[in-house]
Formats: structure tokens, sequence, C-alpha cells
């Protein structure tokens, strides 16, 4: 499954229409599958009279002063679609909710915050939309059921994403391992990674070990005015993050047998070959028979060399000659170590 790249505007537009556009151009140029703004007031996020917080005198005045006008939602959707990439804004009241679903996205995005909130999150899951939905700080899974009787009850697809809510997060403080778990839960379809360090390599890590969806916040510059810039990517960090999940989406997987690029290669593996001439009806024993490349498709490969000991050859067989299958045919069988059978 191709990997869900959701490039995280947050509040980095700074309220200003081109700076907005600019970083959808960014996350598709960098290759990202969605670019994801924010919806909220300092009101309806902050209860009145909010005490200091994050280093914030007034939370309610600063979330409303960088706050994404409403009205951009919907043009910025329609931009987002000319240019091929997909819109989305994680909600933080009900009218945002409502907004989003009215303009049509195909998914919506609930915070780590706001993950602790099981009535905030069923007024989301109640749209019936594809739930992504980072498992942050405070999230506890004692009260996993009560999710599961949300997301039942309104037939969601369900994203978990790991996450840590410190910003930046540091490396130390990750966790991937952890990450993997929550496919396991109940009503899980998939899992995936809302990444907050400053590395543009834990995503891929986090690709290789099995996410669908990453997460990460971007920026068109981290000296920018602002809460969320300085702990986000810039744009040439942003294409290299893209590149590097792609590759590790190319390298996660599992096969048997040979891979295509290294068939040519099979004749550098080893096969039976004779120390000495043989003659017809000869029994092959430690003494005249030994191990060397090549092997071929015909030739009896080094891995059966303790099966066929004491077993008669059908034909003269020259000094330092691999073995050929049809030498023994009645008491041989290739095994599937034979390359190609």
């Amino acid at each position: 499954m191709d990997t869900l790249i959701i490039a995280e505007v947050g509040a980095n537009h700074n309220r200003d229409w081109d700076t907005a556009i600019n970083h959808i151009d960014v996350a598709v140029e960098a290759g990202c599958d969605a670019v994801k703004f924010q919806t909220y007031t300092g009101d309806t996020l902050y209860a009145k009279g909010t005490p200091n917080f994050a280093g914030y005198s007034n939370i309610n005045k600063l979330m409303n002063d960088i706050a994404l006008p409403r009205d951009w939602q919907p043009k910025l959707k329609e931009y987002c679609d000319s240019v091929g990439i997909e819109f989305m804004s994680t909600p933080f009241d009900e009218a945002a909710i409502k907004e989003l679903v009215a303009i049509g996205v195909k998914r919506l995005k609930i915070a780590g915050f706001e993950a602790t909130d099981p009535r905030f999150v069923e007024v989301c899951a109640s749209t019936g939309l594809p739930i992504i939905m980072s498992c942050g700080i405070g999230f506890d899974f004692k009260y996993w059921g009560k999710y599961i009787e949300i997301f039942e009850k309104y037939n969601n697809h369900v994203t978990l994403l790991h996450c840590n809510n410190a910003y930046p997060t540091p490396m130390e403080d990750v966790y991937l391992n952890t990450m993997p778990t929550l496919g396991h839960k109940k009503g899980v379809n998939q899992f995936g990674f809302s990444d907050h360090t400053m590395s543009t390599l834990t995503p891929a890590l986090a690709v290789s070990m099995g996410a669908t969806v990453i997460e990460k916040h971007f920026t068109l510059d981290r000296t920018m005015e602002g809460p969320d810039h300085p702990f986000a990517m810039e744009p040439d960090q942003l294409i290299e993050m893209v590149k590097l999940v792609r590759e590790a989406e190319l390298v996660r997987g599992y096969k048997e047998g040979f891979t295509d690029s290294e068939i040519k290669f099979k004749p550098g593996m080893r096969s039976v070959v004779t120390k000495r001439d043989l003659k017809a009806g000869e029994l092959l024993t430690a003494n005249n028979i030994t191990t060397k490349r090549p092997c071929f498709d015909h030739t009896v490969p080094s891995m059966d060399y303790y099966d066929i000991i004491g077993y008669p050859v059908e034909s003269d067989i020259d000094a330092d000659t691999p073995i050929d299958v049809k030498d023994i045919p009645l008491y041989y069988e290739p095994t599937d170590h034979v390359p190609g059978s």
C-alpha cells in the first residue's frame, strides 16, 4: 500500500493568502499526497481566561490571531483540486466539522490533544468519514473500548497515528517500536506516524515498520514569525523526507525465492563439482566431489551436497565439472534449493 504523506501547514500560512498557496505548491513539488491546515478559533478551542500556556500570556488571542480564515477553505480546496493534491484540515470545533464536510473533504483528522476527548471524537465520527486520529499526549488505551463503540456506530475507516505532542519531539522520546501495536487494536484499519521531530529520516523508519500514513509539519521558512514555524521542515527538507519515505516503500515487504534483479547472478551460487574423473556407476563420496561456483538450473546445487553422497552417477564425468542432474536421474530429485525450480 502506498503511503499517504500529509504535509501539515498548521498556522504557517500566517493568514496570508499567497503564503498559504505557496505552501500548497511546495507540498505538490515535494510529492506529498495531501496538504493539511487547521480550523479553529481561540474562543472555541480554549476557555475564556485560560492562564499562561506554552509561554503565551493570552492563548485565546494568539489562536484567533493565527487562525485560518474560514472563508478561505472552499477556495483552498478548489486550488488543491486544480493542482492534484488532497485538501485537508483538522477541525477543532463542531462548526469546523460541518464546514469541512460541506466542502467535500475525503477524511477528517483528529489532533493528538483532541483524541483524549471521546465526545469530540464522536462528533467527528458521526460524519461517517474516514478518521485519522493521533494517539499522542495523554492517550490511554485502557479507554479504547469507548472509541471502538463510537467508530463501530458510525462505521468509520480508522487510522491511528503514533504521536508525541512535544514540539519539537526529541529523538529519544519517539519510541517508534510502539507504533506497530496500534495496528493490532480492534477496529483499526491502518496505522501511521505523526512526526514532530526535526528529522527527515524518522518518517521513513516508520514506513519501513509498516506505517501507511505520515504527517509532518512544514514551512516556507523556519525563521518566519509564528508559533508553528520553528519546529517545521523547510521545503528542501520536505523533499528529502518524501524521497526517503518512497525509498522505504520500495525496500519493505516480504518475498521468497529470487528477485528479478538477482536472476542474472544465479551462476554465482555453488554447485556440486567432481574432484577427479568419475566413471559411470561410481558412487559419489566426499573424496570425489566438492562444491564450487557456478550453479545453473541443470546442475546439482551445493545445498544438496550431503543428500547425494552414496548415489552412483549414470555416465562418465570429467574432473572439475559441475554434476548435471541428469547424471543421477534415478536417485536424485532436485529440492526447492535448485535455482529456477
